[in-house]
């Protein structure tokens, strides 16, 4: 049986914005503000923030995202994580990137896999990403209270003239060929992570797991990866339930995230 959630349903209250520089800034700015004469804060378990333009997006280890107006999916949703613990936050990553690949394999096939430890590919190429971005309450006392987690999603749906920087874009409409509506599909995207918070709130994180090592992108495939000044070949072999990348050579090696660069 589920445990009882910290409010409402991912996705409720949906709330849409014209323009915006952060989507995740928006939603941390709900957090950290006072609260209302009622004793209620304005953030809530559930909520998602979308916006149609996004004019600061941010990505992993400090980058930009960016997206065109009107032809994406810029979209953040807050979460209230018990009853999870502050070591769970890998956990909670895996169940976001299962989501997504759930929602895009959808539409664009078997072809979807997830770029460790949580982008989106098709092919050798970049769908979406996720930030997620946690409020920890600690102290002397305590090692750490994990009240807020706020996770940021883009998804590239209709745009198909990108940044010549970016090196290996790929949205929805260049797979398919088709338009879809953004908006729509947002919705229907926190209903799968509904879905699967659901699963992994109620002690289920095995199945997500499984799936998410089953999706993992180049799986038991040679790839070449840089360390510091160190360039080698590896083959990934899966991932540990922390959230290390595991991969075998001569040797099997361990890497955290951030400590290496993917040379595709």
């Amino acid at each position: 049986m589920p445990l009882p959630s910290a409010g409402n349903p991912i996705g409720k209250p949906f709330i849409e914005l014209q323009s915006i520089d952060s989507t995740n800034k928006y939603a941390m700015g709900l957090i950290h503000k006072d609260l209302l004469p009622d004793g209620q804060s304005e953030a809530q378990h559930g909520m998602a923030i979308f916006t149609h333009e996004q004019t600061g997006g941010k990505g992993q280890r400090g980058k930009n995202w960016a997206s065109q107006k009107d032809l994406n999916i810029a979209l953040s949703i807050l979460l209230k994580p018990y009853p999870l613990s502050i070591t769970d936050q890998f956990k909670l990553s895996v169940c976001v990137a299962v989501s997504i690949w759930e929602f895009f394999s959808k539409y664009a096939g078997d072809e979807t896999k997830i770029k460790w430890p949580n982008d989106i590919y098709w092919r050798d190429r970049k769908a979406g990403g996720i930030l997620i971005e946690n409020v920890i309450q600690s102290s002397q006392l305590t090692v750490g209270s994990w009240q807020w987690s706020v996770i940021g999603i883009g998804i590239n749906i209709n745009q198909t003239d990108f940044d010549p920087d970016l090196p290996n874009p790929v949205s929805l409409k260049q797979i398919t060929g088709k338009k879809n509506e953004p908006i729509e599909l947002a919705k229907e995207l926190c209903s799968i992570i509904e879905k699967n918070y659901q699963l992994l709130i109620s002690e289920n994180f095995e199945m997500l797991f499984n799936k998410y090592q089953i999706q993992l992108y180049k799986k038991n495939e040679k790839v070449k990866l840089k360390k510091g000044a160190r360039v080698f070949e590896t083959t990934i072999k899966r991932v540990s339930e922390t959230g290390q990348l595991i991969t075998q050579h001569s040797i099997e090696e361990k890497f955290e995230f951030g400590e290496i660069e993917w040379l595709l």
